[in-house]
């Protein structure tokens, strides 16, 4: 009986720990302010205010509730351990190991605690140094990221993609919903990623390293997240057109919003309707913001002075090599493997685990 107890100290000593990480009592705090802004008389005079206060409402009452059920069940297993029966030994063991288990699988809910980690994801892919080949490297790439997210049953709607002269795509941008935690989990694929191969692309069949900058951003569909004021954009709208140059489409329906105070600047012409995108436009504008806003560690928008230089080519953050040897190899949290091909097919579980592994411990 005695070793039993002792389980139930160290499972709430446990769960204790995790909320502590979580930062539990802040969330609840966020969720009381939030509750009282919704019971206002006035709430839903603003629309797109009372929309962002309700769907963070609901996020962050997805996030405790399982770690708030967690601990009220180990409180109430302590209590029965107090009231300890011969008979109930069995099924108290069994409850501790269901309980040990849950605490397990909560590392999402408790470390993941970023005001975006729970949002959906805008990712964009760019060809960097390499010519055809690093055009043909960021194509695998968007290949990868797409395999990888229909394997979880998630949904990917392309919103960009520019596409390379000889192969591959200079650039491309795709967004990713439809699962828990996405932007904490695929946060760690933002960087340089770096390609060493034989190029199918020349006659010599040399050895190429190339380049592709991989852009995470939290999904922002919502201005009340990062509102940017009119003023503060330029807005550019020009016929769209199509590979070799040809017109698709014989009015001025593609739009480039420029944030003025940032220099940052987002084209799109997937969409017929000139509305559509500037819509697109803007969503994929206020995600980069936030992000940069993120990386700066920036109160609010005006703060942002435009996008670091660590973004730039050449500090990879993971190694892909095909020859003369078969290795991925991700520069921050170490992780090797010889699966090379399976890594490229979408199969890059491991490799984020591994990240968020060194994010739970930093």
């Amino acid at each position: 009986m005695d070793d039993l107890q002792k389980k139930v100290r160290q499972l709430k000593e446990g769960i204790a720990a995790k909320l502590a990480k979580a930062k539990l009592d802040d969330r609840f705090a966020e969720l009381a302010e939030l509750k009282e802004q919704m019971s206002q008389a006035d709430f839903w005079q603003d629309s797109g205010r009372a929309q962002t206060v309700s769907k963070r409402y609901a996020q962050l009452e997805r996030q405790v509730q399982p770690i708030k059920a967690l601990s009220d069940e180990a409180s109430e297993l302590s209590e029965l351990v107090q009231l300890y029966d011969t008979d109930m030994m069995s099924e108290l063991n069994s409850k501790l190991k269901m309980l040990q288990s849950r605490l397990d699988e909560l590392n999402e809910a408790t470390f993941l605690n970023g005001p975006y980690d729970d949002h959906g994801v805008i990712l964009a892919i760019y060809a960097g140094a390499g010519g055809t080949d690093a055009q043909d490297w960021a194509q695998m790439l968007l290949r990868m990221y797409v395999r990888w997210a229909e394997s979880h049953k998630l949904k990917v709607k392309p919103l960009e993609e520019s596409v390379g002269e000889e192969a591959g795509i200079k650039s491309a941008t795709i967004e990713i919903t439809g699962g828990q935690f996405l932007y904490g989990r695929l946060g760690g694929e933002h960087g340089v990623h770096r390609l060493v191969r034989l190029s199918p692309f020349n006659a010599a069949n040399l050895r190429q390293t190339s380049f592709a900058k991989v852009e995470v951003l939290p999904l922002i569909d919502s201005p009340g997240e990062a509102d940017i004021s009119d003023e503060d954009l330029k807005i550019d709208v020009f016929r769209s057109g199509g590979r070799g140059g040809q017109s698709v489409n014989t009015t001025d329906s593609a739009v480039r919003l420029t944030h003025i105070p940032t220099g940052i600047s987002v084209s799109i012409q997937n969409e017929r309707s000139q509305m559509q995108n500037k819509q697109t436009a803007l969503t994929i504008l206020r995600s980069k913001l936030t992000q940069l806003k993120l990386e700066q560690h920036a109160k609010n928008l005006a703060e942002i002075k435009g996008p670091s230089q660590s973004a730039e080519f050449g500090n990879q953050i993971r190694n892909y090599v095909l020859h003369p040897y078969k290795q991925v190899k991700d520069l921050r949290s170490g992780y090797e493997s010889s699966d090379v091909e399976n890594v490229l097919a979408g199969k890059i579980d491991p490799l984020i685990e591994a990240g968020l592994k060194v994010r739970q411990t930093a």
